[in-house]
């Protein structure tokens, strides 16, 4: 019925897309992963170790592996004419780089992307200044990514 129709509807894409936002940041927060000490608590091996965020991880996983092969057998999204799917499957220095970076500041905040924006709602210090730092790096990469395509 919907296969390959661009609806353009903003105001019920706009609905889904919030309403998907609340499904993941309840779960975030159902989960316990805004908790940075939770986080943490499971890259300490020798120590408190806690093993919720594998369970939580693997669960994503789970559900990302099917909801993929599921909605990429349509032809189109719903609300797009395509998928935007990334095209580039090479391991370079940006993207190793990049997940190392990425980890390092997972490893010592306790916070990554997407735990930290559902996270802003306790209105922690901590979170917000996690937030800004975050918005500015990637202000900073930016910038540096333009500086560098441009020589």
């Amino acid at each position: 019925m919907w296969s390959g129709m661009y609806w353009g509807h903003r105001p019920m894409r706009n609905f889904l897309t919030y309403l998907t936002g609340v499904i993941f940041g309840t779960g975030i927060a159902l989960s316990g992963m805004i908790n940075p000490a939770k986080v943490l608590n499971f890259f300490d091996v020798a120590g408190s170790w806690d093993p919720s965020l594998a369970f939580v991880m693997g669960g994503a996983v789970g559900v990302a592996f099917i909801g993929y092969r599921l909605v990429l057998k349509r032809p189109a999204p719903v609300f797009e004419p395509a998928f935007d799917v990334p095209q580039n499957r090479k391991l370079d220095m940006r993207l190793i780089l990049g997940a190392g970076v990425f980890g390092i500041g997972w490893g010592i905040a306790g916070f990554c992307p997407g735990g930290a924006l559902p996270a802003l709602g306790t209105a922690d210090v901590r979170v917000i200044l996690f937030v800004v730092a975050l918005i500015a790096g990637i202000l900073c990469t930016r910038k540096v990514l333009a500086a560098t395509a441009n020589t």
